[in-house]
């Protein structure tokens, strides 16, 4: 379910091969007899087991984007901000966590939540026939996630709250529910690269983005498609850059607006700034100014790098007026026409130039 989840990988799978010395990590495709045989489910829970007590560190350091389907555009994210963990006396992982979204429709406009879920997955990982790993977490079992709304942007809306809150409840309910009963695979490649996939994605195939960037020497942090509604903006990240002399790369698309701000901003700035647009209706101002601002024009493929120290940060796309250069038109009321912006992206972290 949660992109974040797939940063621990190369955690477990270091400690896994330690004994190889300077073999790459996915060599553990190559040891132990036929790693995938059935009869070694015992052998690959133990291996994954090295790397599993990084899982809620790992969990609580990104946010999950939210679909109503699995080939729709992002409408929303979730943010963990708590979480543990243990392991079952049958070698599944246990998870329970609580965090923070927001998420659009075009009856409330925002709507931002409190969650709170246990789950328990079956983990277990094959190789690929390139030695490409597949580590994956079917879910068990869920619980009923505890979905609690903050506010309703839609000020109407507001006002009969006891009508409106009741479809938001239930449609939030449904998107959390959705999103974790799928469970979620995280492919490590053999030329140390990541990726991640909502549901149980067969062995061999690969994800499919936006932009399917391959031969370069970056790390695709996220590729997604997300939709902003007028007046809204989406926080993508945080996004973690441990070494000097790196930057962000950015690629982007834009359809269904003339224009959108894209700000990037460290983590400490972002996360006021997204605490606000969680506990008010519209959205203000920024916190603080952002340390990188551009205009995402439609009908232009945007391709920047923005050099930054080591650290964490958001990449923030704006479709207000309170912020930025661009100034959308308001939407009307109950969201009628209004589409919104639609941003396809890739966000990686590689070399400055």
């Amino acid at each position: 379910m949660l992109p974040a989840m797939r940063a621990f990988l190369p955690l477990l799978l270091a400690v896994a091969t330690a004994a190889c010395g300077a073999c790459s990590p996915n060599s553990v495709c190559k040891v132990a007899g036929p790693i995938n045989d059935p009869s070694n489910r015992t052998l690959r829970r133990n291996i994954m087991s090295f790397g599993l007590g990084q899982f809620c560190q790992q969990m609580t350091t990104r946010s999950a984007p939210l679909k109503l389907s699995a080939d729709a555009p992002v409408i929303g994210r979730f943010f963990p901000q708590h979480c543990i963990q243990q392991t079952l006396d049958n070698g599944d992982l246990w998870v329970q966590f609580d965090g923070i979204g927001y998420a659009f429709t075009n009856l409330s406009r925002k709507v931002t939540f409190t969650s709170a879920a246990t789950i328990q997955y079956n983990q277990d990982f094959r190789c690929a026939s390139d030695d490409s790993i597949y580590a994956y977490f079917d879910t068990r079992a869920v619980s009923p996630p505890d979905f609690r709304i903050i506010q309703i942007e839609q000020p109407v809306a507001n006002l009969v709250q006891n009508w409106i809150a009741p479809f938001a409840d239930s449609f939030g309910r449904q998107m959390v529910s959705g999103q974790l009963a799928q469970g979620f695979t995280v492919i490590q490649y053999t030329d140390g690269s990541t990726d991640f996939d909502v549901g149980h994605l067969p062995l061999g195939q690969r994800p499919v983005h936006p932009f399917n960037l391959h031969g370069s020497d970056r790390i695709t942090v996220e590729s997604q498609r997300t939709q902003v509604y007028s007046g809204e903006r989406d926080f993508i990240g945080p996004i973690s850059v441990t070494d000097n002399g790196r930057a962000i790369y950015l690629t982007m698309q834009l359809e269904g607006a003339q224009g959108v701000d894209v700000f990037l901003v460290p983590k400490n700035e972002g996360d006021a700034s997204l605490q606000l647009y969680i506990n008010y209706g519209p959205a203000g101002p920024l916190a603080y100014p952002p340390r990188f601002q551009d205009v995402l024009r439609y009908g232009v493929q945007y391709q920047r790098a923005v050099p930054v120290p080591p650290g964490m940060y958001y990449v923030v796309i704006d479709n207000t007026p309170s912020a930025g250069q661009v100034s959308p038109l308001a939407g009307l009321p109950f969201g009628v026409a209004d589409t919104g912006a639609v941003v396809n992206y890739a966000i990686q972290i590689g070399d400055a130039p």
